[in-house]
């Protein structure tokens, strides 16, 4: 199992600490870094900064919004990416959720799934280099009746393949993932749960004609070490309950939902009421512990050493760690890296 590390969003003027994790990341092993983007500091901006102050550890978009860009335009962001850091960029992509999507981007947040095929279907044609002509539901290339024409890439990428990696949570979603994606960005992932999420993803291999070989199965998993094990958990409290109550609509919470399928629908209602009524601190105290546990890595070392062979047994190829406590100082996420690196080291599971 490999270790990743998502850094999430840049906040003000933290980028020297995030290249700081990175370059730590780098030196303990770590496979992949990878970098968020919601409505506020850009994913590629970051990982561009990043690859250029590293030599070995990938650079992954965890994620880059479908509505954000077009297709082509994302296709030669990934080929720039992959460039500028020797082959080292990992394309992931979201379709983000119907308030970002409409508020922000201005994009109806309709047929995901479709617009997400398409999309993903003009990158691959545009990464290989082809004329891109499409005639889609969503997407028209070239516009009809108009001076347009198609037009291939300019620029030659510098591997024959940038491995694409797709967010998703639905089982629907999922099975796309599997058809058409290298990989999958999970969150809130738990083993005891995996099977309703690994089956869908199967199943879309199978139809693929694929198996599950060298298929990346990506997990963002909380990371907060300590020997208060409750205390551990209030750090990763709010961050749960904004995806859980926050992340999108009372009618339209993919993060809700998972949590009702995981067996948690009682709690995932109080959640999400008290923080759509802007009561914050209650929803957090709402999230219950046991959610938390079997979704983040929590505890002493020891503790965490035990529970990390469940995530191998699940299928996670990908362990990748983010730090969700605003308290939290540069010192003491870079021992927590540590720790989780020898964590991994002591459970036989490191690669």
């Amino acid at each position: 199992m490999r270790l990743g590390l998502n850094l999430g969003y840049l906040s003000g003027p933290d980028v020297r600490d995030q290249i700081a994790l990175a370059q730590e990341a780098e030196r303990l092993g770590y496979s992949v870094v990878w970098a968020a983007e919601a409505y506020g500091s850009d994913a590629p901006t970051l990982l561009a900064w990043i690859a250029a102050q590293t030599e070995r550890i990938d650079v992954g978009s965890a994620v880059m919004q479908i509505p954000a860009r077009t297709p082509a335009a994302t296709a030669m962001t990934a080929v720039t990416l992959d460039a500028v850091s020797g082959g080292r960029f990992r394309l992931g992509l979201g379709v983000s959720g119907p308030q970002v999507s409409e508020g922000w981007h201005g994009v109806r947040f309709e047929r995901p799934l479709q617009r997400t095929r398409e999309y993903v279907d003009i990158v691959e044609r545009a990464l290989r280099q082809e004329k891109v002509a499409y005639q889609g539901e969503h997407f028209t290339l070239p516009l009809p009746d108009g001076p347009g024409k198609a037009l291939r890439l300019m620029m030659r990428p510098v591997r024959e393949r940038i491995p694409i990696y797709l967010a998703s949570i639905g089982p629907k979603n999922l099975e796309l993932t599997g058809q058409i994606a290298d990989g999958w960005l999970s969150v809130f992932f738990a083993p005891e749960h995996a099977a309703e999420s690994m089956e869908p993803i199967r199943a879309g291999r199978e139809q693929a004609g694929r198996s599950m070989d060298g298929f990346d199965v990506v997990t963002t998993v909380p990371l907060v070490i300590g020997d208060d094990v409750a205390a551990c958990a209030d750090e990763v409290r709010a961050y749960t309950a904004l995806y859980i109550g926050g992340m999108g609509s009372r009618e339209q919470n993919f993060y809700n939902r998972l949590a009702v399928r995981m067996g948690f629908e009682q709690a995932a209602t109080e959640v999400q009421d008290l923080f759509l009524d802007r009561e914050y601190r209650a929803a957090a105290a709402a999230v219950p512990q046991e959610f938390i546990d079997r979704t983040a890595l929590i505890g002493p070392p020891e503790r965490i050493r035990e529970r990390l062979p469940a995530y191998a047994e699940a299928g996670v190829t990908t362990l990748t760690v983010a730090f969700t406590g605003g308290a939290e100082t540069l010192q003491t996420r870079l021992a927590r890296l540590r720790d989780l690196a020898e964590a991994v080291d002591a459970a036989g599971l490191a690669e």
